[in-house]
């Protein structure tokens, strides 16, 4: 555990800095205004270009139903626009989450890994405000998922359980796709080639479907493929997006469409590397060093069928219906490598082979109403809904019995022979049930002051076959409530809370499935807007306590299959504060810089979650040259973050338990040419100066290399 003094959160020194950083735009527009005459001329532009070119929005309605302003949610909101997406080469879900504050991505293994905010997992996955069907325990690699269908993409941390009923309180990771818009053609195409033979091409095409405009399409298809720094390992992903949009009537727009990723990578590792020697002594294996087999896949194949139905009630009230059907099938063959080798025959392994078959079905109805009313003379808002939720969920597992013996380590033998597989057992099934209404309202008390209050009432059901007893909580209330202070045209402050019950699908040792989380998630910040909202700054402290968190406890083995199993952790408790500053400085000149620290411990005040770093800074920003330079753009970033640790279990005699991984941070460079109005070539560097850094999974105790330095170049035609 780490003394008070080592991770002090409110230090003077940070606040000062916080404090500095939301403030910085007043001081950086009164120098404007003083030697900058202009300055409502930049305004101007900026309002033709941000829809475009800027690193922010103006609303989100992740966090509540309501669409209100950045500066008017009481929790801390991030937006990944499309032109950030692009700057950074944010091709997956995974890049995503590693630029954005507060939030971490551990890469336990090449393929699989976890996203987790404020200490904890984030298990709150949505596509246009639906929950999609990722279940973190059968993760297939989803959250690797490509970003290319995707507009834009919210992040809230802290809890969401008013728009998503049920989930813990680290963040929601909300995708917006793309959507049919265009009355005019536009397209975007995309060439792409990079380090370790990796190649991708991307189309987005749009346009009127008929004389008027009022039916519209837009088609988005990817292809890529490649290989790795480790070896064996290659990719093969198609992504493709298929939507529409119709005006029924002046009031009546009526968008549909349907949505296919194909992940298909070839020889996977499954766990990552030992850690030790059998004597003891830390391993140091080469990053290209694999455990996998040539035979190993892991493929994903996820298609979302989708449709939404608007009617404008007239200029204040809204009604919306929204269904979506949700297919995710995994197939795998995997290789597990355990044991400690020897140091200098690098003999002494053992492998286990497994194969899985994991479907689920999700069907998803949302009913909403949202509007704006009078009332004592005074303007307020509220939104009101139903939403249904019917997961299946099916997985099948086998065993491989081996015929051929594991070699060192140093010399592996990546061409065992693919082992004779025995028959298919049942692993999980169950269908998980919700019905939930929801309310939420923003009463303008005074001119300055709003209050957001809402709740949502939830009923929820496992059902585990006629062999288990149903899983039911009925009537589960989740309550909102948030203030809004208004200190004048430019910063807001702001205090929320919301309480958290989130059922689990972690098993313990005994295969009973965990309590449901259960606890309350307080936040109090102060807001910025400035340049007519270009630019968004955040400051927020939060408190977070949980009962029944799940932790990673170890490894067991149930019906010949390796699963890990949890045990809950009392009284967990997570709290400290997150800066943020994102938007655009000037027309040409954008910037997203972010600084996240907190504790979190359990009853007993011992660290949890130690895997996880405990302080983060994540910046990037870009800019445009002025007058006859203009066609180039250049862009920097650096992600840093503090040291983390665990102590690994069953280790070899005389080995230090803890596994340390050190602070480190890595840069990343972007230099973008404009060749014509329409054709560009960029080149983004990664990890410039080739720093090593793992993933490491608890329960295997086990790492996994991140990716040393590489680049990537695209030639982008767009009109």
């Amino acid at each position: 555990m780490q003394h008070d003094s080592e991770l002090s959160l409110f230090k003077a020194h940070p606040l000062v800095l916080a404090m500095a950083a939301i403030f910085l735009p007043s001081l950086a527009s009164a120098q404007s205004n003083t030697e900058n005459a202009q300055l409502p001329t930049i305004i101007v532009k900026a309002e033709r270009d941000k829809a475009s070119t800027s690193y922010t929005a103006e609303t989100a309605s992740t966090a509540l139903p309501l669409n209100l302003k950045l500066k008017e949610l009481p929790q801390s909101v991030s937006v990944v626009t499309q032109q950030r997406m692009q700057d950074q080469g944010l091709t997956t879900l995974v890049d995503v989450a590693e630029n954005v504050t507060g939030l971490t991505v551990n890469r336990y293994e090449t393929n699989r890994g976890g996203i987790y905010s404020r200490g904890f997992v984030v298990d709150n996955y949505i596509i246009d405000g639906i929950p999609t069907t990722y279940t973190l325990p059968w993760s297939s690699g989803e959250i690797f998922a490509s970003t290319a269908i995707y507009d834009h993409i919210d992040i809230v941390r802290g809890a969401t359980g008013l728009t998503t009923g049920t989930g813990n309180p680290s963040a929601a990771i909300n995708m917006v796709r793309k959507r049919a818009t265009s009355k005019v053609p536009t397209a975007n195409i995309e060439v792409t080639g990079g380090s370790w033979n990796n190649y991708g091409v991307m189309g987005d095409i749009a346009n009127s479907l008929n004389d008027s405009g009022t039916l519209r399409g837009r088609a988005v298809a990817k292809y890529e493929e490649g290989d790795s720094f480790t070896n064996l390992l290659s990719k093969e992903r198609l992504t493709l997006l298929l939507t529409g949009e119709a005006d029924l009537t002046n009031s009546t727009l009526l968008s549909v469409g349907i949505s296919y990723q194909d992940d298909d990578p070839r020889g996977p590792m499954w766990g990552g590397l030992p850690v030790y020697f059998s004597d003891g002594t830390r391993t140091n294996l080469p990053k290209k060093t694999t455990t996998s087999q040539d035979w190993t896949r892991w493929q994903v194949k996820y298609t979302n069928w989708f449709a939404d139905l608007t009617q404008q009630i007239n200029d204040n009230w809204n009604v919306k219906f929204s269904y979506a059907h949700g297919k995710r099938e995994a197939d795998s063959k995997l290789f597990y490598v355990s044991g400690y080798p020897n140091k200098e025959t690098g003999m002494g392994l053992s492998g286990f082979a497994g194969s899985y078959d994991v479907n689920i079905d999700q069907d998803n109805l949302t009913l909403q109403v949202d509007g704006q009313f009078d009332l004592f003379g005074r303007d307020h808002k509220v939104a009101v809904g139903y939403q249904y939720s019917n997961q299946d969920f099916t997985a099948l597992g086998r065993t491989g019995t081996m015929t051929q013996p594991i070699e060192s380590i140093y010399r592996w033998n990546a061409s065992l022979a693919e082992p004779v597989w025995g028959d298919w057992t049942s692993s999980e099934k169950y269908t998980v049930k919700q019905n939930a209404v929801f309310a939420a309202t923003q009463l303008s008390l005074l001119d300055p002051l709003k209050l957001i209050v809402g709740g949502r009432v939830t009923d929820y059901e496992k059902d585990l076959g006629a062999k288990a007893k149903k899983i039911k909580y009925e009537h589960e209330f989740i309550p909102y409530a948030g203030l809004v202070y208004d200190i004048n045209s430019n910063y807001s402050a702001y205090v929320s809370y919301t309480s958290i019950f989130q059922p689990q699908n972690q098993k313990d040792m005994s295969n009973n499935y965990l309590d449901p989380i259960k606890g309350n998630s307080t936040e109090i910040g102060l807001k910025s807007s400035w340049f007519d909202d270009r630019l968004n700054g955040t400051l927020a402290i939060f408190n977070i306590k949980q009962d029944n968190l799940a932790q990673a406890a170890g490894q067991i083995e149930r019906n010949g299959v390796q699963e890990t199993y949890y045990r809950a952790a009392k009284g967990a408790e997570s709290k400290g504060f997150e800066l943020e500053v994102s938007g655009q400085i000037t027309p040409n000149w954008n910037l997203t810089a972010g600084y996240s620290q907190y504790e979190a411990t359990d009853a007993k005040g011992d660290d949890i979650n130690t895997e996880l770093p405990r302080k983060m800074i994540q910046t990037y920003t870009t800019y445009q040259f002025p007058n006859q330079w203009d066609a180039l753009s250049v862009g920097a970033g650096i992600n840093w973050q503090s040291d983390t640790y665990i102590f690994a279990k069953n280790v070899p005699a005389g080995a230090d338990p803890k596994v340390v991984q050190g602070s480190y941070a890595l840069v990343n460079l972007m230099a973008k040419y404009k060749i014509n109005k329409d054709l560009s070539a960029q080149l983004n560097i990664n990890n410039v100066f080739d720093k090593d850094y793992y993933g490491v999974f608890p329960a295997y105790g086990q790492i996994t290399h991140g990716a040393p330095r590489n680049a990537t170049l695209t030639f982008r035609y767009q009109f």
